[in-house]
C-alpha cells in the first residue's frame, strides 16, 4: 500500500531543508519535521532590535566551490562580509589567524623572516619529535609565545580539559600565514545572506509540509509507517537507542544581551583566551551585516560539558567515540528505508558549504535510484 510520503525528514537543519528541497523538486511529496519551535537547526536567526542573531553561534559561510556558491545564492543574496576577528590575551588584542599582524603585536617583528626566525627557534627549543598530546603538538608547530598565548588557555575552555589530557591530533595543523592578512578563511567566496540565515531555510522549504514541535522519538512507530523511506538528521546513536552506548560531545551555552549602545566591540567577534573569562568569545551581530541599528546585541559563549538535556555542538572523535561511532555505523547501512546525513547522524563536524554538498550528494544518489 503506498503510504502518504515518499520521504519523512526528521529535522530541518542544511542537511534535511537541502534533501526535501532537491527531493520535492521532481515531484517527490515530503514531511519535514523538528522538536524545536522553528526551522534551520544551528543556522537560525531570532531578530532582536532589527539585528538577525545567529541564536546558536555564528555562521559565517564559506567556500572555493564555485558549484556549492550558486547553490546557495539561488535563495538569498549574501554580502561581502568577511570574518576577521580579533584576540584578547593578557590585556591586549591581536589579529587573528595568526598572521604578520598578530607577530608584530607579538614580538615587533617586521618581516616574514623575521617572524619565520622566531617561530623555528622556539620549536627548535620546546617542540617534540613524536609529541604525545595537544600541547606537545602546539610546541611542536608554532612554539612557545604563540602556544600560550593563544591556545592553552582558549582550549582548555573550549574542551574542558587540559591540553597535555588532549590528543595531539585536534590540532594536526595551525594556520600561520606571512602575510599581513587579516581574512580568517582562504576561501574564495564568503558572505552573510542579507536578511540572515533563516530567508535560505524559508526558500528550501518554500513547498514542503513542515511541522514544528514535532518530536519523532515521541511518536517512532507513527512517523517509521508513515512514509516510504525516513531521512533522519538527528543522533544516531539516539536512533539505535543507545544499544552501544552514548556519543559524546561538547556543549555551548549562549547568553545574550541587548546593550544601549551603537557599537560595543567594532568588531563581530572577538575570542577571550584568558582562563579568567569563563566564556571564549564575544559575538557582536550587527557586524556581520554592516548594521547601523541604535542599539547593539552581543552574546557571549560559554563551552561546557555535555548532557543529554544539552544541545550537542562538537563531537569528540576521540578513539573511543570513533569505535562507537562506527558500531553505529554498521547497523544504519543495514537499514536501507533510512538514510543518515548531517552533523550528529554522521557524527562529524561539518562547516555549512560541506554539508550542503554532502546532502546533494546524497540526495542525487538517492533520487537517481528511486
Amino acid at each position: 500500500m503506498k503510504k502518504e510520503y515518499d520521504y519523512l525528514i526528521v529535522g530541518s537543519g542544511l542537511f534535511g531543508s537541502v534533501f526535501a528541497h532537491e527531493a520535492t523538486k521532481i515531484g517527490k511529496k515530503c514531511l519535514v519535521i523538528d522538536k524545536r519551535n522553528h526551522s534551520g537547526g544551528n543556522i537560525h536567526c531570532e531578530n532582536i532590535e532589527g539585528i538577525n542573531v545567529h541564536k546558536y553561534g555564528p555562521h559565517i559561510f564559506h567556500t572555493n566551490d564555485k558549484k556549492i556558491w550558486d547553490y546557495v545564492n539561488q535563495f538569498a543574496d549574501f554580502n561581502h562580509f568577511v570574518y576577521s576577528p580579533l584576540s584578547f590575551s593578557k590585556g591586549k588584542l591581536y589579529n587573528l589567524p595568526f598572521n604578520m599582524n598578530t607577530f608584530y603585536q607579538l614580538w615587533g617583528t617586521k618581516t616574514p623572516e623575521e617572524a619565520k626566525a622566531k617561530i623555528e627557534e622556539q620549536v627548535a627549543i620546546y617542540g617534540f619529535e613524536k609529541p604525545k598530546n595537544l600541547e606537545e603538538q602546539a610546541l611542536s608547530i608554532v612554539g612557545k609565545d604563540i602556544y600560550e598565548q593563544f591556545i592553552k588557555e582558549y582550549t582548555e575552555k573550549q574542551w574542558g580539559r587540559k591540553a597535555t589530557d588532549l590528543p595531539a591530533f585536534i590540532i594536526k595543523r595551525i594556520p600561520i600565514r606571512f602575510t599581513f592578512d587579516n581574512n580568517y578563511f582562504n576561501d574564495k567566496y564568503q558572505g552573510i545572506p542579507i536578511g540572515g540565515y533563516n530567508k535560505i531555510i524559508e526558500n528550501l522549504l518554500k513547498n514542503v509540509e513542515v511541522k514544528l514541535s514535532t518530536n519523532y522519538f515521541e511518536n517512532k512507530e507513527f512517523f517509521e509507517n508513515i512514509a516510504t523511506k525516513i531521512v533522519f538528521t538527528g543522533k544516531i546513536d539516539e536512533y539505535f537507542d543507545y544499544q552501544y552506548g552514548k556519543l559524546e560531545y561538547r556543549s555551548l551555552r549562549f547568553e545574550s544581551e541587548i546593550l544601549e549602545t551603537e557599537n560595543f566591540q567594532g568588531n563581530a567577534g572577538i575570542n577571550y583566551n584568558d582562563s579568567e573569562f569563563g566564556y571564549t568569545r564575544i559575538v557582536e551581530h550587527k557586524h556581520f551585516e554592516f548594521g547601523n541599528q541604535k542599539k547593539t546585541v552581543i552574546t557571549k559563549e560559554y563551552p561546557e560539558n555535555w548532557t543529554s538535556e544539552k544541545e550537542a555542538y562538537y563531537p569528540i572523535n576521540d578513539e573511543k567515540n570513533q569505535e562507537i561511532y562506527l558500531n553505529y555505523k554498521k547497523l544504519s547501512e543495514n537499514l536501507n528505508h533510512v538514510i543518515f546525513g548531517g552533523r550528529l547522524a554522521e557524527y562529524r563536524y561539518y562547516d555549512m558549504h560541506q554539508v550542503i554538498a554532502s546532502a546533494l550528494h546524497k540526495s542525487k544518489i538517492e533520487l537517481q535510484n528511486d
